[in-house]
């Protein structure tokens, strides 16, 4: 095979890359959020909890975490298919990661709003709803896009849950081809072809919120 067979041959797991990666989201974004903002709220033990939820996402090998949630969960009667194994582990994972930027974002914010809301009698839901979260948004994204790249970045492992991926389809050329150099060289241009594109807007974004760096490279 030349090169350029060898590269489109691997972007013929690009489907389920993209499927684990969109899947991912579903849980990440719901988590970071959720949990971004229960650390920014919380105090005491309701704090611990959530610190200790997080850290687990955060700490554990997500090559084990997808192990245990592909093949050991089945044997507790708890059976998942690949694609949603995958995009739990990565997804909260990744939400893990991110839930920092919501609350980075929700604490950079002018706390006199808050202040000058509840003298208003505006409920605390209301006052995160309406005033503090619309605001930190635009602080959030540059951020949350840098972990939707990590996300793409990591759907390499859930080849080693029998998903057909691009990795998956490198190793399976590799080994017809017995070239793993030319392979696996291709395999990293891919990951950049579907990176970058990705990269360049988050820049683009956060040009355009004016958000930075130091906000949205904290984790």
């Amino acid at each position: 095979m030349t090169t350029v067979e060898i590269f489109v041959g691997i972007f013929d797991g690009f489907r389920t890359t993209a499927t684990v990666t969109a899947f991912g989201l579903l849980f990440a974004v719901p988590f970071a959020l959720a949990f971004g903002v229960a650390q920014y709220l919380t105090r005491g033990g309701a704090r611990l909890l959530t610190t200790a939820i997080i850290e687990f996402w955060r700490s554990s090998a997500v090559i084990i975490l997808l192990f245990v949630f592909y093949y050991v969960l089945p044997v507790i009667g708890i059976q998942l298919s690949a694609i949603v194994a995958g995009a739990m582990v990565l997804g909260l994972n990744a939400g893990g990661y991110g839930r920092q930027a919501v609350r980075a974002g929700l604490q950079s914010l002018d706390r006199g709003q808050v202040e000058a809301a509840s003298a208003l009698g505006l409920p605390r839901r209301h006052i995160l709803i309406l005033i503090e979260l619309p605001q930190a948004l635009t602080r959030m994204a540059p951020a949350f896009i840098n972990q939707f790249i990590q996300l793409i970045k990591g759907t390499a492992l859930v080849s080693l849950v029998t998903l057909t991926d691009m990795t998956f389809r490198a190793k399976e050329i590799a080994e017809l081809e017995y070239n793993p150099v030319g392979v696996y060289t291709s395999l990293l241009l891919a990951y950049f072809v579907v990176c970058y594109p990705v990269t360049m807007f988050g820049r683009w974004v956060e040009q355009r919120t004016g958000v930075r760096k130091g906000l949205t490279n904290e984790f």
